[in-house]
């Protein structure tokens, strides 16, 4: 077997293959799976467009939404108050009623003769008059409680020398009570027109014998105002009543020298204003021993002439 020459086709070998036709750089092969054309990017471009446009839809949906329902709920929290605010509203809302209702009350009673003064009750007389009280009073039948004035009313009753305090009280519905102290006499002192009565307090409030026997007083201008005068009153007001009642005459000269003459004729030499509850309780003690003078100037050493 010969070889072959080389001028014989060798079935072996490869076709050459066709020159490939020359490519532009800047245009992409028609066949790359990469390739886009200006068609398709604007179609891709427009479909981005629309879902980025959906996504903002969405997204302001979604804010609206949820600022509606957080409006929502505040609203529905500022319906619902605590159970405390709703009780304290209740209570005042009750407060302004009764508050209302009482002043519309007060007005009625104050300015009609629903309540007025039909009856006027004097209570503490001995030896003043009802009539006397109600003239001083000056209360005119038919007058609202309400605009009586009780202090000016006690005040005009208190004036009757002979009252040492009054008080007034409104008594629902229709009476005022008056309640009168009258002064009572511890000393007196004789005057040309009669025995003048003084109370504990000094005061000249009656003209006549007293209703019962009292000692008179020796001094020499009696008054609320005269020191000698205070000092023999509040002797006699210290004085337990069964020695009180036994004094005749206080003698004060002074309101260092006070003397007491008792109804039997014994005497007393008191001195001055101090210690005054001692000295009269030490007297209490000495008039049980027999004597004439009683000297408890000195409460310390007590004696008996």
């Amino acid at each position: 077997m010969s070889e072959p020459t080389d001028s014989e086709p060798d079935d072996t070998q490869q076709p050459e293959a066709a020159p490939e036709a020359p490519v532009d750089p800047d245009l992409p092969p028609a066949a790359s799976p990469d390739f886009e054309g200006p068609r398709r990017r604007a179609r891709r471009e427009r479909e981005e467009r629309r879902a980025a446009q959906a996504r903002a839809r969405a997204i302001e949906q979604a804010r609206r939404e949820a600022k509606r329902k957080a409006m929502g709920r505040q609203a529905g929290e500022g319906q619902r108050l605590p159970r405390g605010t709703v009780r304290g509203l209740k209570v005042l809302l009750w407060s302004t009623l009764v508050s209302v209702l009482v002043v519309a009350v007060g007005l009625l009673l104050y300015f009609t003769p629903i309540m007025s003064v039909r009856d006027t009750v004097i209570a503490g007389l001995e030896f003043l008059t009802e009539e006397e009280v109600a003239a001083a009073a000056a209360v005119v039948p038919g007058t609202p409680l309400l605009q009586v004035d009780t202090d000016a009313v006690a005040e005009r009753v208190a004036a009757i020398r002979r009252v040492a305090s009054a008080r007034v009280q409104r008594q629902y519905p229709s009476t005022l009570r008056i309640t009168v102290v009258e002064r009572v006499p511890v000393v007196i002192k004789d005057y040309p027109d009669g025995p003048h009565q003084f109370d504990r307090d000094g005061v000249d409030f009656a003209v006549g014998p007293p209703p019962v026997p009292v000692p008179y007083l020796d001094t020499d201008q009696p008054g609320p105002n005269d020191p000698a005068t205070k000092a023999a009153l509040q002797v006699m007001t210290s004085l337990r009543p069964e020695v009180a009642a036994q004094v005749g005459r206080v003698g004060a000269p002074s309101v260092a020298s006070i003397t007491l003459q008792l109804i039997d004729g014994r005497q007393v030499v008191w001195g001055t204003t101090d210690r005054t509850e001692e000295k009269a309780l030490k007297l209490a003690a000495l008039l049980t021993q027999p004597g004439h003078t009683y000297d408890v100037s000195s409460p310390d050493l007590p004696t008996v002439k």
